[in-house]
């Protein structure tokens, strides 16, 4: 008797169905570092997703920071293990801090022996602390996909990392073939106003006299840019950007900014002492840097919050905080509060351009910012992780779009070199300048590989003054002696090293001629290029 065999078809696997999850939201280039533990999801992927490799997992998730920043969606990040999200954890901190939503997806040991605990075998859910927003180790190998799909949700709404912790043996399992997942396919979240709310902030700004609005990072796209500045303008009254805040918040070259806040109570009071009523959107009440005594603002000042970060609103010190996404608000806010008139304030204006150095003298910071400020693109984004420069840079490049200026917001350093590169990659019509001290840049030097690799047409200005020049300010003005030394460190040469091209400036004609020869075609560069400036040491230092 004949019999017809049908040919074998392969089962379909949790990564097959983990592959289609990351297609569906979008999740289709992978930033890693491989590793052993990963080796089963990563090798022979198809053709549609692509992996970008880092050669340190800082660079991987600040790679993928920059990237979700850019597109204003989720990234994906595949860590290693112990060792990899170890590695890690600090950009991870940023991320969060920088409300970058991320998936990351990492490695873990064979669940069939994990209980004798093997070699790679980690202890992985609380090594990244509080900074991830979600944690999830899938109880069978076919809750992966709907764990990742959950976490693609998860990152998105709370605005952060969101790690779903993988054992190397679930990707080949079969997947049962069921599409069922405990994750809704889509999320919508209302952004409407609540009336009540826009009652009670209006009646708060209506009895004040000399309001006032204070920008953070949170408003930083241009929906809440728009609804921000017709708030702004119907008040008629000033807007500051909150101090170290990770993005620009409000049109900096507009007549009601008024500059950035001061990062200590003494002299947050009294910038705010003029105003009796100060709404601070997409931000918390107050952030700040050194600690002093006293309260953020003078009694009689009534401060307000809109947020849509919960912890932002339940640590503001503030009468009333609203838990909402800020440009609905706002622009409701505008529509129904009458017009003001007042005198627009006074407006940070930059300081005049230094003078060319004498023969033999540095340059200094603010001759590269000043020439910087006179041929950057109006669109184009500058990344700060320059910690003693930092108030020269803002006063002389301010955001003229959103997403104009960005800095890593928890203060970590390793930030600026693979924010950059991802950004670029997410952007590569607009052009990235990435400005770091010689110090910051050693924390993720490794970028400049991928950068290169990648075609990642970012420009990477290094300010090199041999040493931690904030630290040895802070130090004087705390009245002691540095125990570390200076270090003299060839970052140009590390770059060339790497593949990424690099110039050395050292003079003033220098400077000009390598920014008139990069700037203007800066948004068509197909290729990353690193300039290593000499500076002088700044002298003092206040944030």
């Amino acid at each position: 008797m004949f019999v017809c065999k049908l040919p074998d078809v392969a089962a379909r696997t949790v990564r097959d169905a983990t592959f289609d999850v990351f297609r569906e939201y979008g999740l289709t280039l992978l930033f890693a570092n491989p590793g052993s533990t990963e080796i089963s999801l990563l090798a022979d992927l198809p053709d549609d997703l692509r992996f970008v490799l880092g050669l340190h997992e800082s660079s991987v998730v600040g790679m993928a920071t920059g990237w979700a920043i850019g597109r204003g969606e989720p990234a994906l990040a595949i860590l290693h293990t112990t060792a990899g999200l170890g590695n890690a954890v600090g950009a991870l901190a940023t991320a969060r801090v920088n409300r970058a939503p991320l998936v990351v997806v990492v490695g873990q040991q064979d669940r069939r022996h994990l209980a004798a605990e093997p070699f790679l075998a980690g202890k992985l859910r609380g090594l990244a602390g509080e900074y991830p927003v979600w944690v999830n180790e899938p109880v069978r190998a076919q809750d992966v996909p709907g764990a990742v799909a959950r976490a693609c949700h998860e990152a998105v709404t709370a605005r952060g990392p969101a790690l779903v912790i993988v054992p190397m043996d679930d990707w080949a399992a079969d997947a049962n073939g069921s599409d069922e997942r405990a994750a809704p396919r889509r999320v919508v979240r209302s952004r409407a106003a609540d009336p009540e709310a826009v009652v009670e902030l209006a009646e708060l700004l209506s009895r004040a006299a000399h309001p006032a609005i204070v920008a953070g990072a949170g408003t930083d796209d241009p929906e809440t840019w728009s609804a921000l500045v017709a708030l702004a303008e119907q008040l008629a009254c000033p807007v500051w950007q909150e101090s170290f805040s990770a993005r620009a918040g409000f049109p900096q070259d507009h007549p009601l900014f008024a500059g950035h806040l001061p990062a200590d109570r003494i002299r947050l009071r009294q910038t705010l002492e003029p105003h009796d009523a100060v709404l601070v959107v997409g931000g918390p009440a107050f952030r700040q840097y050194p600690f002093h005594a006293g309260p953020f603002v003078e009694p009689g000042t009534r401060v307000a919050v809109v947020s849509e970060d919960p912890a932002e609103v339940h640590r503001s010190t503030a009468e009333l905080a609203v838990l909402a996404h800020p440009a609905p608000v706002c622009a409701e806010l505008a529509r129904v509060l009458p017009a003001r008139e007042g005198a627009p304030p006074v407006r940070p204006t930059a300081p005049p351009p230094p003078a060319p150095p004498a023969a033999g003298e540095l340059l200094r910071a603010g001759h590269v910012f000043a020439a910087m400020a006179e041929r950057l693109p109006r669109d184009a984004i500058v990344i700060e992780e320059s910690p003693s420069n930092r108030p020269e840079l803002l006063a002389r490049l301010p955001a003229h779009e959103s997403l104009g200026s960005l800095s890593p917001a928890m203060g970590g350093l390793g930030f600026a070199l693979p924010a950059a590169t991802g950004l670029r990659m997410a952007l590569p019509g607009r052009p990235v300048v990435a400005v770091v001290g010689d110090g910051s840049s050693l924390y993720s030097i490794q970028a400049l590989w991928s950068a290169a690799h990648y075609g990642a047409g970012a420009l990477f200005v290094i300010l090199v003054n041999g040493g931690y020049a904030i630290m040895d300010r802070l130090a004087e003005q705390h009245g002691g002696a540095v125990p570390w030394p200076g270090f003299g460190v060839d970052v140009a040469g590390l770059a060339r090293a790497l593949g990424c091209p690099a110039r050395t400036v050292k003079t003033h004609d220098e400077l000009l001629a390598a920014f008139d020869d990069v700037l203007p075609g800066l948004a068509a560069r197909g290729e990353p290029l690193l300039l290593e400036i000499a500076v002088a040491p700044d002298e003092t230092f206040a944030p």
